[in-house]
């Protein structure tokens, strides 16, 4: 009898440890799994343009992923909403003209003095310009006040970042949003696709530049993103320029959302691309590389 009762008390001790191994596997790895998701988590980020679209599908995501948020923008009552929605224990705000270089320097000061670092910095501010506008009848204001938006500005951000991070030793991620007119002649008006052409080197000359410190550099090209930076300025209708960006792309049955943007921004920040720099990430959908030559030749 002892004998039985020893060998039944063996194989309880047995698979109650075997059960216990297993629910600490059903119970942990979910767990452990949601940890790793947190691809930005303790990383220090500002984003530029957050008050809506892109930066603030991008500002969301980042957050939802671990990282604090410096948002700068002008639209101080949409910015501080974005602030409230995220929480002010994950992100803060902050009024700045990126096209102002003392704005953009006490910005970064600032970041520095909240958190004591900086890891990742997202360059979304941007103008259209002038959607009827042409090279010969295009104003000259307009142009300047274009490419200070686009370009200037940018370049700034770039400036006084990298400055950070090298001061601090980080070897960050700078991004950059550009668009499907950042190579493509005709793919907007005149001074929008001049600035978003230099905005693509000004990316590949800092990624040449700031390699040395490990810092990465690159550009995102979205086309067809029903934001405010295209339907507010210029009283387009969304619906009409997410069935355009559609009808132009050879991938279909997306419609491009902020959302899928902010996601190449993720990717980019991440350490996911650690050795990626200098390269311009497109996301149209296939636009800028699919000729319809060969659907007109056949049909």
């Amino acid at each position: 009898m002892s004998n039985h009762f020893e060998e039944k008390l063996q194989r309880r001790i047995y698979f109650s440890r075997h059960d216990a191994c297993l629910l600490q596997v059903k119970v942990f790895w979910p767990f452990k799994f949601i940890l790793n998701n947190f691809r930005l988590k303790g990383k220090v980020t500002i984003i530029t343009g957050v008050a809506s679209g892109i930066g603030e599908a991008t500002a969301m995501l980042f957050a939802e992923h671990g990282a604090f948020i410096v948002m700068a923008d002008t639209r101080d009552d949409l910015g501080n909403q974005v602030v409230a929605t995220i929480g002010l224990n994950k992100a803060s705000y902050r009024h700045c003209d990126v096209r102002d270089e003392k704005q953009v320097a006490e910005t970064m000061a600032y970041v520095i003095e909240k958190y004591g670092s900086l890891d990742i910095i997202y360059s979304n501010a941007a103008v259209l310009g002038r959607p009827m506008d042409n090279i010969l009848d295009m104003n000259i204001e307009d142009f300047d006040y274009t490419m200070a938006a686009n370009l200037r500005a940018s370049a700034l951000v770039i400036k006084h970042g990298a400055r950070a991070m090298v001061a601090r030793n980080i070897a960050g991620s700078i991004i950059c949003n550009g668009s499907i007119a950042s190579s493509k002649g005709g793919s907007g008006p005149p001074a929008y696709t001049i600035s978003k052409h230099g905005l693509l080197g000004l990316v590949r000359s800092a990624s040449s530049e700031l390699g040395r410190y490990g810092i990465r550099v690159n550009c995102i090209s979205p086309f067809g993103v029903a934001t405010s930076l295209a339907l507010n300025e210029h009283s387009l209708d969304p619906n009409r320029l997410q069935s355009l960006g559609s009808s132009l792309a050879s991938l279909k049955g997306v419609k491009l959302q902020p959302k899928h943007v902010a996601e190449a921004a993720l990717f980019l920040a991440s350490d996911e691309s650690t050795h990626i720099s200098g390269h311009n990430l497109v996301v149209d959908g296939g636009t800028s590389v699919v000729s319809n030559i060969m659907s007109i030749i056949t049909d």
